[in-house]
């Protein structure tokens, strides 16, 4: 557990606040507005020696796509018992070069949270996350692949935090991780407990995702935006978690506050909410917090019958990629987003 300090809530949103009317940030991508549009999202992709030999055959599969107007990789770009080496991250680097449309990718726990493990190579976590925003956020407010402008984070010292808009949906990317959120304790490293250093990690970007969540609904309703979409690795209603985080809560602490922002906003928003993550590795479509649902004890939060939820698949099972249509201007509700999953050609 952490303690929150309002007064440094407060200044990220503040600091936030004044980010997003900068220029140089400025990615309002409606140019199109009126058209439906496609993307892509993939998640814990390429897990291990078989997956990495078929990666660059996938990227292919996706770029051949070309109605695609982006591709979302939504974290885990290694399997969790792999080195966590400089040279792997920059060949997956490389590889994402290859996309010819945007790519839009929040890191996962697997390449930094657990590089503590002695099998990922003992690794200070906190170092790992700096070696990721160095190799793929050297370029704030621009995505992989081809170049689309996003409004960024970079300002807080979190550049892989994004938000656009298009044809008047807004897509807001966190990094919110398994693992508890990071808060699980660096065993690989000797340690029983969250370090010090640790928590202030935790606590600072929970506080730049909370800001940004808020930010974006704000943005969204005085846009009259027709739906929000939220993506993350972490799957913070992973069914094998159900049954530990049911017997003691704190099993999800780190998720708590992340939780209650979005069941906030989605509550004051009219219009469906859609929660895309990874992490889980199983395809699933539902709402977490309908009525009814044991999440609400867990975490403590009201119903929210809007939003609705959408895990890809990965690692063993990441033989597809879910393939998003958004709809075109005159359809609301929760016709806006339609998905299927597309099989790779091999």
């Amino acid at each position: 557990m952490f303690v929150r300090s309002t007064l440094a809530t407060l200044a990220v949103l503040a600091t936030l606040a004044g980010a997003a009317a900068a220029p140089a940030q400025a990615a309002d991508n409606t140019s199109d507005s009126s058209q439906a549009f496609t993307f892509g999202v993939i998640g814990d992709i390429p897990y291990g020696a078989a997956e990495i030999a078929k990666f660059p055959s996938h990227i292919r599969d996706l770029n051949a796509d070309e109605d695609l107007k982006f591709v979302a990789h939504v974290g885990d770009i290694k399997n969790g018992s792999s080195i966590c080496s400089n040279e792997y991250f920059s060949y997956i680097r490389s590889q994402f070069d290859t996309f010819t449309h945007p790519l839009v990718y929040t890191p996962g726990d697997n390449e930094w949270v657990d590089c503590h493990r002695t099998n990922n190579g003992a690794y200070n976590p906190l170092e790992r996350l700096d070696k990721i925003r160095e190799v793929f956020f050297n370029e704030p407010g621009k995505t992989l692949g081809a170049t689309m402008p996003v409004k960024s984070q970079a300002n807080l010292g979190l550049p892989e935090d994004v938000r656009f808009t298009k044809n008047r949906v807004a897509f807001s990317v966190l990094n919110v991780q398994g693992s508890n959120n990071s808060l699980l304790p660096w065993t690989g490293l000797g340690k029983t407990a969250p370090t010090p250093e640790q928590l202030a990690e935790v606590e600072h970007r929970t506080d730049a995702v909370l800001a940004q969540i808020h930010q974006t609904f704000a943005d969204a309703k005085r846009s009259n935006d027709r739906a929000v979409v939220l993506m993350q690795q972490a799957d913070m209603f992973d069914p094998a978690l159900l049954a530990d985080a049911a017997a003691d809560p704190k099993t999800v602490s780190g998720f708590r506050e992340v939780v209650q922002a979005i069941v906030d906003e989605t509550n004051r928003f009219d219009a469906p909410v859609y929660l895309v993550n990874g992490d889980s590795h199983v395809f699933a479509q539902n709402q977490p917090l309908a009525a009814g649902s044991p999440w609400l004890d867990i975490y403590g939060a009201p119903a929210a019958d809007n939003l609705q939820r959408i895990t890809v698949d990965g690692a063993n099972n990441a033989v597809d990629y879910l393939r998003v249509t958004v709809s075109s201007n005159n359809a609301k509700g929760a016709d806006v987003l339609s998905w299927e999953k597309v099989p790779y050609s091999g």
